[in-house]
């Protein structure tokens, strides 16, 4: 019956697809490319209408085997994206994106850009304006591309240094790109979401042409803006921008304040950490303590040597002025529980000694101040030091010696 006939044709479709799918997992490209094809086949017969297309299906699996098969081409791969263009307008775009990311890893700048050109020219009744925000990406990577060009030609200019008509030929197509470059990026970063590179590229283009105003308006549009996602890169951009610019502390210390918020571990919280000691501000170096304990609850801290050197030399400035105390035994209270074990085991101290002197030392510095001076970490670092004639393992066990009625109140 007519019934059976479209349930077994089903159930035989969906078989096909699982055998691909195993294929692709198993990394069998050649035989995911071949049930792929009966798939295809198949689908001329295929009269129902489900939420991806059939055409979307075979551009998404058919683009990844491509990507993988040993005997494939480039020119295999671009005639077959020029296929899938034609399967259907809705996708149009969003193949030819795919299509500019393949040439583009591939090296094929030229090709890319001639791409995007075409893709940019493209109209479809209604399409066109259901497809803004594709062809607003569209033109962004023409941007982006564009921007590269002038790169180059600014390099050449700063690098080798023409004479006469080649160095004005060089500098009208670098302004050239500049003008192109700098439309796209621009309207691609008022649009909410997450836009690092083109954000990066576009500020570039600014500074160099000494546009600060408009780079600083950029930076602080992408990083402060409630319409944009929470987004540590852009106060990471913002930071350095204001380095660059020679800006205050207090504006390097605002920007930085937000970033330890939403990534407490970020690598520049040392730096926050360096300037917030520097403070003669009690608040702010009691900030500091906090923010670099919080920065060395992460592994990706563990064996960070400025980490553990900036603990190190505000613990000790506390111990030996013995005021605020207070603040060192608040933040050990919450890791009193786990931090022993996270970085103050023996074998932590046995690894750490072969591995990183300097570090060990840091580290054992902290822990003898910390958990005093029978800590199994602050024990073997200081034996294995003295036993080694280090000087300043031989101090090291004196100060924590000297101030071990410092752990008593802390631990108290």
């Amino acid at each position: 019956s007519s019934d059976e006939h479209k349930l077994n044709f089903k159930k035989s479709k969906e078989a096909c697809l699982n055998y691909i799918q195993d294929a692709m997992l198993q990394k069998q490209w050649k035989r995911a490319a071949e049930f792929l094809t009966f798939y295809a086949e198949s689908l001329e017969k295929d009269y129902s209408r489900e939420h991806i297309g059939p055409s979307e299906m075979i551009w998404r699996i058919g683009t990844e085997i491509l990507c993988h098969h040993s005997h494939s081409s480039m020119k295999e791969f671009s005639c077959f994206i020029e296929q899938m263009k034609t399967l259907g307008v809705k996708r149009y775009l969003k193949v030819c994106l795919e299509h500019v990311f393949h040439l583009l890893c591939n090296g094929q700048i030229d090709e890319a850009y001639q791409s995007l050109s075409l893709a940019e020219s493209w109209r479809f009744g209604e399409q066109t304006a259901i497809q803004d925000k594709e062809m607003k990406l569209i033109q962004a990577y023409r941007g982006l591309l564009d921007y590269y060009s002038w790169s180059k030609q600014k390099n050449i200019l700063l690098e080798h240094g023409l004479d006469g008509f080649a160095d004005l030929s060089v500098e009208q197509e670098m302004h050239s790109c500049f003008r192109k470059a700098a439309m796209n990026l621009k309207e691609i970063i008022k649009i909410p979401g997450v836009w690092d590179l083109f954000v990066k590229c576009y500020v570039d283009l600014l500074e160099f042409y000494g546009d600060h105003n408009e780079a600083h308006q950029v930076l602080n549009e992408y990083a402060y803006n409630s319409r944009f996602p929470a987004n540590p890169n852009a106060h990471v951009y913002l930071y350095q921008f204001l380095k660059r610019q020679g800006k205050s502390k207090k504006s390097l210390i605002s920007a930085l304040k937000i970033l330890h918020d939403i990534v407490p571990s970020h690598e520049l919280m040392i730096d926050f950490n360096t300037m917030l000691q520097k403070s003669k501000k009690r608040k702010k170096r009691r900030l500091g303590l906090e923010v670099i304990f919080a920065a060395l609850d992460y592994a990706g801290s563990k064996e960070n040597v400025k980490a553990w050197s900036c603990l190190a030399r505000q613990v000790k400035q506390i111990v030996i002025s013995e005021k605020h105390l207070d603040w060192i035994k608040q933040e050990w209270n919450s890791r009193k529980d786990w931090w022993p074990a996270f970085h103050f085991s023996r074998y932590l101290a046995k690894r750490n000694w072969q591995e990183n002197k300097s570090l060990s030392y840091e580290k054992a510095l902290v822990a003898g101040i910390l958990l005093g001076k029978d800590c199994k970490y602050f024990k073997y670092v200081s034996h294995q030091g003295c036993k080694a004639q280090v000087k300043r393992f031989r101090m090291l066990k004196k100060f924590v010696n000297r101030h071990s009625p410092v752990y008593l109140r802390i631990s108290g």
